[in-house]
């Protein structure tokens, strides 16, 4: 499990094998429900010893059962089968031979959560910048000093050795499998050599759980030894050759690298059938980049253009032809609500996919100011949608006598205020 632990240097990750287990079910069991507190065998939390090894069955039985899939349903009470690492059947009352039980009366049986963006590698630098925003604006503020540009990407990520990059990938892994993520996009930035692709891929597999490789840059100065964006080929045919496995490969082709860097990457990407990730933000000159993308002339040679295999992270500040692009072309949508609304990428735009028909996914970011805590991500995204549409319901109102109408019917075309079930749907 842990690449120290292999190496003869044992650690105590959670406290207890029971406590590290509660979170790292694939299922998400959640410690919430209907008699939640009813007596229940000692072992009901721990799952079978060798759970996820190819051919080992056991059943998750008698939990309320929230899919959260049209197509299986949800259950008052229900069993779930396990083979290795794949749900097999959701139904009432499943026989499964001399499978293995886990007793989950009392208990919510759900997905686990899905972070399509997250910085793993910064994880020992959590809460590290707070109350800092994302470049230096010349204000010679506390705020405006304290940026993630200059401290995170200029100062820490270039000192990082491959064993630093990763402790930092399979702590963040095995916490927010604590905290019931299950699944991640790690964009980790830290690809200063091979030795750092390599260490924070073998923590990504470490943690056993589901997870997306990002192969992005090295942030700041880079050596000799910087391998990116050719060393995509290698790392593909090492680690990801297999489709029949929980990992799987996305190829980072920031826009703001340069025109050259970011065709190379992007072409690289789609000659080894991978799926490509940018970050698109209102600094750093963005806009016109993705309206060329959305337009089929981007890059140096001013033949590259977006299409579904792009996702684009942020996405805050971009003109109306570049997401009429995104929306034609089927790319995805990553969104960190309380990141942008933080360190200043700018408004976060669930209203703007609203009125296209989108959806987002929801994502993390960076632990070094935002927890990533998956509940905080859906009610920030709940609370600042609701907040917007609230004040245009209200701005409709008139305020003065005689017959004031302070709390107006909103108007047609008004977007409809999120629930929390669309939080919890959203991919």
């Amino acid at each position: 499990m842990c690449k120290l632990c292999d190496e003869g240097v044992p650690r105590n990750h959670f406290g207890s094998r029971r406590n590290f287990l509660k979170g790292a079910l694939a299922t998400g069991l959640a410690a919430t429900g209907l008699n939640l507190f009813a007596p229940r065998p000692a072992a009901a939390d721990d799952p079978p010893m060798d759970s996820g090894v190819p051919g080992r069955r056991y059943v998750i039985r008698g939990g309320s059962v929230m899919s959260l899939d049209q197509k299986v349903g949800d259950f008052a009470q229900a069993d779930v089968l396990v083979e290795g690492k794949k749900i097999l059947a959701v139904r009432k009352n499943i026989q499964a031979g001399d499978a293995a039980e886990i007793d989950a009366t009392g208990r919510i049986v759900m997905p686990g959560f899905i972070d399509t963006h997250h910085h793993q590698f910064e994880t020992a630098l959590r809460s590290y910048l707070a109350d800092g925003i994302l470049i230096n604006d010349s204000s010679n503020s506390p705020s405006g000093n304290t940026t993630y540009y200059e401290y995170i990407l200029l100062k820490f990520a270039p000192v990082y050795r491959p064993q630093d990059v990763y402790i930092n990938e399979l702590f963040g892994g095995l916490s927010q499998l604590d905290d019931g993520v299950t699944t991640v996009h790690d964009v980790s930035q830290i690809h200063h050599t091979p030795q750092h692709s390599d260490a924070a891929i073998q923590a990504l597999f470490d943690t056993g759980r589901r997870f997306a490789f990002g192969y992005f840059e090295g942030a700041g100065t880079n050596g000799p030894h910087y391998a990116y964006p050719t060393d995509a080929s290698r790392i593909k045919t090492q680690y990801f050759s297999s489709t029949d496995q929980l990992a799987t490969m996305i190829m980072g082709g920031e826009v703001y690298l340069g025109d050259a860097v970011y065709e190379q990457s992007w072409k690289i990407g789609r000659n080894l059938g991978l799926q490509i990730a940018a970050h698109i933000l209102s600094p750093f000159g963005i806009r016109p980049i993705l309206d060329q993308l959305a337009a089929g002339n981007g890059g140096a040679n001013h033949d590259i253009a977006m299409g579904p295999d792009n996702l684009f992270i942020h996405m805050t500040g971009m003109s109306d032809s570049g997401w009429q692009g995104v929306h034609d072309v089927g790319a995805q949508v990553s969104i960190a609500f309380p990141i942008e609304m933080n360190m200043r990428h700018g408004m976060p735009p669930i209203l703007k996919m609203q009125s296209l028909g989108m959806e987002p996914s929801l994502s993390t970011d960076v632990e070094c100011t935002m927890t990533a805590d998956f509940f905080t991500q859906m009610r920030v995204c709940m609370n600042m949608q609701r907040m917007m549409v609230n004040q245009m319901v209200l701005e409709q109102g008139t305020f003065s006598p005689p017959f004031p109408n302070d709390w107006p019917t909103p108007a047609a075309g008004t977007p409809p205020l999120l629930t929390t079930r669309d939080c919890a749907t959203v991919p």
